[in-house]
């Protein structure tokens, strides 16, 4: 699985990174967050507001932080 947050770098996409790095933690998976910070990159995922999280190349949430559990609930789902 691939799990990528997209963002400038901004305050609202370093707490996404940490919440998505923490429910990866907590759900023991063996996963990288991989952050994509370079903007041509995060405009071929058609994305118009930031932060923005992607699995697997599809975008789950974008525009806000999610809580931790959300991610926790969305990364479950992609496993399945």
């Amino acid at each position: 699985m691939r799990v990528q947050v997209l963002g400038p770098g901004c305050a609202k996409c370093k707490e996404l990174s940490k919440r998505t790095e923490s429910a990866v933690q907590h759900l023991g998976l063996e996963l990288a967050v991989e952050k994509v910070t370079d903007l041509t990159e995060i405009m071929k995922f058609g994305i118009m507001t930031t932060p923005a999280l992607v699995i697997d190349g599809a975008v789950k949430i974008a525009g806000r932080v999610p809580t931790e559990s959300e991610i926790q609930t969305i990364l479950t789902t992609a496993l399945s």
